[in-house]
């Protein structure tokens, strides 16, 4: 007679099974675009003469090979080695390299026979085989076409096989889009939003004045940064939030229909993390026992930092009790932190809303016993009374709407506002009024809207749920009147324009025409009352632009006239 524990577990294992052909059966996503390299087989082999050169010679019969000497100790002539080894020889130090496939620029600086430096170097190549004992682009993950096995032979020799066959045409997915009007990352020469430049570890992400510039070229598709993005204007594109999120309803749906309970959500790599997973259930099978929990749905993902909060939340919204990342070696460590915090966030969030219980997790495995023991400790949560019915949209920020209305809705304990960590995308301002002026220099450094000005009074006024906390607002305040609150706010004054500091308009006492604020003026008053501008007639301060104007050229029109000097009378 079969337990309750092993007929639930049958029942999971029907319930995942269902889940896994549903997900099978739906059509694969649309195509994204593409970048191009193309290669014409131009190598630099940089390293000491006796790694180098060897190899340079080696790889010469299928690449136009050059090689770069870095070692200092060997002061060979590099004419007498270029001779003998029928390669371009240089020799140099401060050696530098950047680009990727087909695109790659070297320099460095110069040495003769000699040894001493006496000129700067430079090269185009299209591949790179830096054999330094470290290397110099010292990425978690390299350009295509930059190989740095460092000083082992057998790695060496693997490196060089694979430099031999990249000549010709080559493209990958364009793994991203950018939305500029969204972008948070600066204003005025003011930065904010950082979150994408720090989490990249490609270096595919870099300043452009208030806005970013992502190099498609360098980007490996990780998707790190669309999980950090506050504001949604980056955003995954291999496939996109829509499709991962037809697939999450799909494979829920499926599962729910078996009428099994407490669904996991497991995201994993193509590459490793599918790998660790076919590799713990071939060792669970051949012991006998289950080895991976009957409940878990494995959710194949490119990369594993390419999902976050919102598919997350969604996941849960749909009926999933769990979710769990697992993280392999092929992560960069600040992929793991970016992941951790997000997890913060959503566990925050369902905690403030009273849903019992551990919600994420992410799962740090190398092996199928650690996977195996990781998984006893995968998460199980309270769900929502009720699955909901919303598909996942392209924009990161409306999916989380549909996702915050579902949670409140069913919400064991509702909540006007949940206290969320320190970074957390969403939240309040909180403005100083004694300190405000109502200069308005936050509403135009604001880039999602949430601060706004009014056009009939002397207002500021504050939506929040458009904002994404990126602080430009606190940094771009003369008087240092702003602070922000991290929380999420349930309310429907939330999604409405509040005013936080007004103040009576100040009238030009020259004109009439209202042109600042009480408390603006006095500010002035007090700060440039000893201007030499203003000196001898602060009165001066309070008149518009244009009256002001007028008053300083009255004022030297008038002393003009007073040093006339009468016509003399003497001959």
């Amino acid at each position: 007679m079969k337990t309750a524990g092993e007929a639930e577990d049958r029942l999971q294992t029907l319930a995942k099974m269902a889940a896994l052909l549903a997900d099978a059966a739906l059509p694969a996503p649309e195509p994204v675009a593409t970048v191009a390299y193309e290669s014409r087989g131009r190598a630099l082999v940089i390293g000491s003469a006796s790694q180098a050169l060897p190899i340079a010679r080696l790889l010469s019969g299928s690449l136009s090979v050059s090689a770069l000497l870095n070692d200092e100790a060997d002061g060979a002539d590099v004419a007498a080695l270029s001779a003998q080894y029928g390669l371009v020889v240089w020799r140099g130090t401060a050696v530098r390299v950047a680009g990727w496939l087909g695109a790659f620029e070297a320099s460095w600086h110069q040495a003769g026979s000699t040894g001493t430096d006496d000129s700067p170097g430079r090269g185009s190549f299209d591949l790179v085989l830096d054999l330094s004992p470290a290397p110099l682009i010292a990425l978690h993950q390299p350009p295509q076409g930059y190989f740095a096995p460092g000083i082992e032979p057998s790695a060496q020799m693997d490196a060089s096989l694979q430099l031999a066959r990249m000549v010709g045409e080559f493209e990958k997915p364009r793994y991203f889009h950018y939305k500029e009007r969204l972008c948070a990352h600066g204003r005025n020469r003011i930065s904010g939003c950082n979150a994408c430049i720090d989490v990249c570890s490609t270096g595919a992400i870099s300043p452009a004045g208030d806005r970013i510039r992502v190099e498609p070229h360098l980007c490996m598709g990780c998707g790190a940064c669309t999980t950090v993005c506050p504001s949604g204007a980056l955003g995954y594109a291999y496939p996109n939030a829509p499709y991962a999120g037809r697939r999450l309803k799909t494979m829920l749906d499926a599962y729910a229909a078996i009428g099994a309970r407490h669904p996991l959500i497991l995201f994993h790599s193509a590459q490793r993390g599918g790998m660790l997973l076919n590799e713990a259930g071939h060792m669970a099978r051949a012991a006998g026992r289950q080895g991976l929990p009957a409940r878990m749905i494995p959710f194949e993902v490119h990369h594993t930092a390419s999902v976050g909060i919102d598919l997350w939340l969604a996941a849960i919204a749909y009926g999933a009790s769990g979710i769990a990342v697992l993280a392999t070696d092929e992560e960069a460590p600040q992929y793991l932190d970016a992941l951790e915090r997000q997890m913060a966030i959503t566990q925050a969030i369902l905690a403030g809303l009273g849903y019992a219980g551990m919600h994420c997790s992410l799962l740090r495995a190398g092996t199928p016993l650690e996977l195996e023991e990781a998984l006893r400790q995968a998460p199980q949560g309270e769900t929502p009374r009720q699955p909901a019915s919303f598909h996942v949209a392209a924009d990161k920020r409306n999916t989380l709407d549909f996702v915050f209305d579902h949670l409140y809705r069913h919400a064991p304990s509702r909540q006007d506002h949940v206290a969320l960590p320190a970074g957390a995308p969403f939240g309040a301002v909180v403005v100083d009024t004694s300190a405000c002026t109502l200069c308005m220099s936050c509403v135009g450094a604001c880039p999602e809207s949430a601060l706004m000005d009014s056009q009939n009074a002397p207002q500021l006024r504050f939506v929040e749920k458009n904002c994404v906390q990126c602080g430009l607002c606190e940094k771009t305040c003369p008087e240092q009147a702003i602070s922000l609150t991290p929380r999420l706010a349930f309310t429907e004054e939330s999604r409405k324009a509040v005013v936080l500091n007004e103040s009576q308009p100040f009238s030009c006492i020259r004109c009439g025409k209202p042109f600042g604020t009480l408390q603006m003026i006095e500010s002035m008053l007090a700060r440039l009352a000893e201007h030499g501008a203003f000196a001898g007639n602060p009165e001066r301060l309070k008149m518009c632009g244009d009256c002001r104007v007028v008053d300083m050229m009255m004022a030297q029109r008038e002393a003009r006239i007073v040093e006339l000097k009468p016509p003399s009378l003497d001959r």
